[in-house]
């Protein structure tokens, strides 16, 4: 029984949280994950595993928007910012990190714990239908003071450097295009056409305003690429997605 494409995009056009500038695929799976039937997130993707009975529309907006939480740490607080980390752990007041750790019990696990607060704060009245968490022994997540404003102020750090073209315009491009962004992450850009079909893969370079990525307008192989429109993002998924209208 698996997701329904409705209620995916029903639940990304709720949820209370700019994502524009958050890339990512979300694969909807036909069948289980080998390692089990958990949906699960990463860098830049979601994947919704089908359930073994019908999946109602609660049960969809509830799992995706805690994936969604999963997708928003991993883009805006990796867990190299561990100044940003510490922070969240004072707020939601889970500072012992032999009882909240990523090796304790699921519901202890900090990045679970952030995902909840993510669906209890962020989600639609479907997402949040149950009015709990995972960890019922936490304090209930609009009950904590400054963790709705912390996790808010997240999406500043993508809201001021938006991905986009800095050479020629978005119709550029019978040579080669350039695309940049602010800030120091060195990240590979990937770029796509509209099938979603990855055409070439860019290393980053610093520059005065940030980091650029540089393409020639030909795939993997070489080739020149035909497609009409191209889409640009960074492999961290952060800065949203530049697009490009190639003149033939």
């Amino acid at each position: 029984h698996a997701f329904d494409a409705a209620e995916i995009r029903s639940t990304l056009q709720s949820v209370r949280f700019p994502l524009e500038h958050i890339a990512a695929d979300i694969y909807v799976l036909p069948y289980p994950r080998r390692v089990g039937l958990e949906s699960a997130a990463g860098p830049g993707l979601i994947l919704l595993s089908p359930g073994v009975r019908p999946l109602s529309a609660e049960h969809q907006h509830a799992e995706l928007t805690h994936e969604l939480g999963h997708l928003i740490h991993y883009a805006l607080m990796p867990d190299t910012d561990t100044q940003a980390w510490q922070q969240y752990r004072a707020v939601r007041g889970i500072v012992d990190e032999v009882t909240y750790s990523a090796d304790a019990a699921h519901a202890n696990r900090p990045h679970e714990i952030f995902a909840e607060d993510f669906r209890a704060l962020f989600g639609d009245a479907l997402a949040t239908y149950a009015g709990t968490i995972e960890n019922n022994d936490l304090v209930a997540p609009r009950l904590v003071a400054g963790l709705s404003r912390f996790i808010s102020d997240l999406a500043q750090q993508t809201l001021a450097a938006p991905l986009r073209v800095v050479a020629g315009d978005s119709r550029a491009s019978r040579g080669s295009v350039r695309f940049g962004r602010g800030g120091t992450q060195v990240v590979a850009l990937d770029v796509f056409d509209v099938t979603g079909r990855r055409l070439a893969s860019l290393s980053p370079i610093m520059s005065a305003n940030g980091i650029e990525w540089a393409w020639d307008g030909r795939d993997a192989h070489g080739r020149a690429v035909q497609s009409a429109v191209v889409f640009a993002r960074a492999r961290d998924g952060q800065g949203g997605t530049a697009r490009v209208t190639r003149l033939q």
